[in-house]
């Protein structure tokens, strides 16, 4: 007969068939994850660069003459050609803008459409963005800054605009402060443009263009720069020792 400890008791053999299986899964499901963080941005990529390739398609080949249309005379359609076409006509208007005759034409069109009723203060609004964004004068933000923001002892990224007298909007004169923009989370086009003392602002040692990834990443994406060295010794001071 034989003894009841050569049987395994038949508890352990559940559990082990459970781990085994809560194991496989774990794994599919780390497998998948690392999956779609490699093919969800790709994904996304080709779709957005398809959407804004095919909206210029939409806009632009309507107005085109059948000669200058590819899609009239092949079998197939040729997506782009009107983005293609697009920037040539911008950039033929940039030419002509860099001489006499294109920019009095120019200046023609933009004294009609700001005398016009309703249409000026679009197109005053659109013009100033644009300028701010694409002038090649540097007009850009400048730093960017920690405010206490919504409350004491809360820091908030923003960004520095320009510096502005007090007088500008319409406070005591000679008070030195700063236009700052705080951009929203993850879309950096949202955001609240204030007013504030420059002994309320810290300007920190980063690019403006790590300073949007930090904001479009939601905290997640910090500038690839090492600590100066003091810093790194102060951090290293301040972290725990194991016993």
């Amino acid at each position: 007969m034989p003894h009841p400890s050569d049987t395994p008791p038949q508890v352990k053999t559940v559990d082990v068939e459970i781990k085994a299986q809560s194991s496989v899964f774990g794994k599919l499901r780390a497998y998948f994850f690392t999956g779609l963080v490699i093919t969800a941005p790709i994904a996304i990529t080709i779709w957005a660069t398809y959407w804004f390739v095919t909206l210029f398609d939409s806009w632009i080949k309507p107005f085109l003459p059948a000669s200058y249309n590819p899609d009239t005379y092949l079998p197939i359609r040729v997506p782009g050609f009107g983005l293609i076409f697009a920037l040539l006509a911008i950039t033929l208007i940039g030419f002509m803008a860099a001489n006499l005759a294109g920019r009095t034409m120019i200046a023609i069109w933009d004294k009609i459409l700001n005398s016009t009723p309703v249409v000026r203060s679009i197109y005053k609004g659109s013009k100033q963005i644009f300028e701010t964004l694409f002038s090649q004068k540097g007009t850009s933000f400048r730093y960017v800054c920690l405010v206490e923001w919504p409350r004491r002892g809360t820091w908030s990224l923003a960004f520095i605009s320009r510096d502005v007298d007090g007088a500008q909007i319409g406070l005591e004169p000679g008070r030195a402060m700063y236009a700052v923009y705080m951009s929203t989370t993850p879309n950096p086009t949202s955001g609240y443009v204030f007013f504030v003392d420059i002994a309320d602002v810290k300007i920190i040692d980063m690019s403006v263009e790590d300073g949007l990834k930090l904001v479009i990443s939601m905290g997640l994406v910090f500038p690839d720069k090492p600590l100066p060295p003091e810093k790194e010794a102060a951090a290293a001071v301040s972290l725990p020792t194991e016993a």
